[in-house]
């Protein structure tokens, strides 16, 4: 496999122009402030199919179309961003696409993928079982292997990404990519090495699926099964990828998932910008690493939005949680007539907002004659919450959190 140059990058520009997004790179005050560091958000989330994916699969295909004779189709292996890009694509050139995916894709991607006009194949229970049914079906169909990352084509249309934070933000001195197979991050590093050989690249994994830090630096950091970063959860890094990233890459840092579960929540309430997982691990490691990006000037991608809803749903539960802004107490009493009343007009007073009341009175240690009351309340912080247990304290009521 050849690796592709600098002015690969530059044609694959040339190619893309007019056929995705020239997506912003604007400020983000408050994050900067938060992370102690200038930080300048790079809305890939924005492209039609909502990840930069659609970079480097439209490069791939305008060259195959380019072939004589072009070829009878084309078929990927993808979590959901690629699949969404190539089957997006391929629809808009006149190619026929099949996608083979994870069973466990998320519902929304399989969807999109669908509505894009491809055949899609559930196949596997991750990526790389997905890629080796594709390579199969690539050779009893004839169709033609569009690699999500190792391959040159798509590596250089990736690329584009930094040519563009360059042009808009020419002061950046540092950028923090998100890492699966690495196709964004090695394609990236390229161009900006070329723009501005200074420059910091430091590469962002989920600590689940540690595969490009264990191939570059030769750590055996464990596998894990899933995680909520599902389109950079790669087991097996590209060869061209690897390649690249070793030679460009600076550094290479590891995140957990409730860094990005933090991360995805605090893009939604302060940028007011869905993001997935893959999306949110740069700001993960942000919020991880603040002393080692401190005072820098940083381009950071969101580099995806397809998040299946109802994984937002629980990632902005659980963050409210976190917050103190939803607690679940439990309140012993005796069982009288009005207690429940009683309970629930000393937290109405104290400010709270009652989500979900369950009364208790057969699944419980308690003697018969009481009753355990369990709540969950929106509260507006921590201290609040405090608040409303002093309040029930004070009403003579036992009340904890649960």
């Amino acid at each position: 496999m050849n690796s592709p140059g600098f002015d690969d990058v530059l044609a694959a520009a040339q190619r893309l122009q007019g056929h995705v997004l020239n997506t912003p790179c604007v400020e983000s005050q408050t994050l900067g402030e938060i992370v102690g560091a200038r930080v300048f958000l790079k809305f890939e989330n924005l492209q039609f199919t909502a990840s930069f994916k659609e970079r480097g699969a439209l490069n791939k295909l305008s060259l195959l179309m380019a072939n004589q004779p072009p070829p009878a189709g084309v078929i990927a292996a993808s979590a959901g961003n690629h699949a969404q890009g190539v089957a997006y694509h391929a629809r808009r050139l006149g190619l026929k696409a099949v996608i083979v995916m994870p069973r466990h894709t998320p519902m929304v991607k399989v969807e999109r993928t669908a509505g894009f006009g491809a055949e899609v194949v559930l196949h596997g229970d991750n990526f790389d079982q997905a890629r080796e049914h594709a390579l199969v079906l690539s050779e009893t169909q004839g169709l033609t292997f569009v690699h999500p990352f190792d391959d040159a084509d798509v590596i250089a249309g990736q690329g584009t990404v930094a040519l563009e934070m360059l042009q808009q933000q020419p002061d950046l001195d540092t950028l923090v990519v998100a890492v699966g197979g690495g196709g964004l991050i090695s394609g990236m590093a390229l161009a900006a090495r070329q723009l501005k050989p200074s420059i910091r690249i430091v590469g962002v994994q989920s600590a689940r699926f540690p595969a490009m830090v264990n191939a570059v630096k030769g750590t055996q950091h464990a596998q894990g099964i899933s995680t909520i970063a599902e389109g950079i959860a790669v087991g097996q890094p590209g060869r061209l990828t690897q390649a690249l990233i070793s030679r460009h890459v600076d550094e290479l840092l590891l995140v957990d998932e409730g860094d990005i579960e933090q991360a995805v929540l605090m893009l939604l309430e302060i940028e007011k910008t869905v993001v997935e997982g893959a999306g949110a691990a740069g700001l993960a490691a942000l919020l991880k690493h603040p002393a080692s990006f401190a005072g820098c000037r940083i381009g950071l991608v969101l580099c995806g939005g397809n998040i299946d809803p109802l994984l937002l749903a629980a990632i902005i539960e659980r963050g409210m949680v976190r917050a103190g802004r939803l607690v679940r107490i439990m309140v012993n009493a005796r069982d009288t007539p009005g207690v429940l009343a009683r309970i629930t007009a000393v937290v109405a007073e104290a400010g709270a907002n009652i989500d979900e009341v369950h009364h208790q009175r057969a699944f419980t240690s308690l003697t018969a004659q009481h009753v355990e009351v369990q709540l969950v309340l929106q509260t507006r912080n921590r201290a609040h919450v405090a608040e409303v247990l002093t309040s029930l304290a004070q009403a003579g009521l036992d009340a904890q959190i649960s």
